[in-house]
């Protein structure tokens, strides 16, 4: 089971990211090439949900790449590894959730 979602989840939030990060280099492009700055890109690019989506999809991929990395390898402990691994992509997003609005 959790290995089916780990997959799922890993192409989902790959995607997701895509759209976010181009979402972001969109709005900046509209935001720093021109002198007249457009309401919506301000908002996209200002948002905060956007960013919490950013760093929490991010964390999750990342991990679960590594994830996928030991399996190949021959780690085959998966009900181990798939509990490890979301604690790990959990604390990961806290730290950065924590980062981001401390310091913004």
């Amino acid at each position: 089971m959790g290995g089916m979602f780990i997959w799922l989840f890993h192409r989902i939030s790959g995607l997701a990211l895509i759209v976010l990060f181009g979402t972001k280099i969109a709005t900046s492009f509209f935001l720093y090439t021109k002198d007249a700055k457009p309401d919506w890109a301000l908002s996209l690019h200002r948002n905060p949900l956007v960013d919490v989506l950013i760093l929490v999809l991010f964390s999750f991929h990342s991990i679960y790449g590594l994830r996928n990395i030991l399996i190949d390898v021959g780690y085959r402990n998966e009900k181990r590894l798939f509990v490890f691994s979301n604690l790990a992509a959990v604390i990961v997003s806290l730290i950065l959730l924590y980062m981001y609005f401390t310091f913004s």
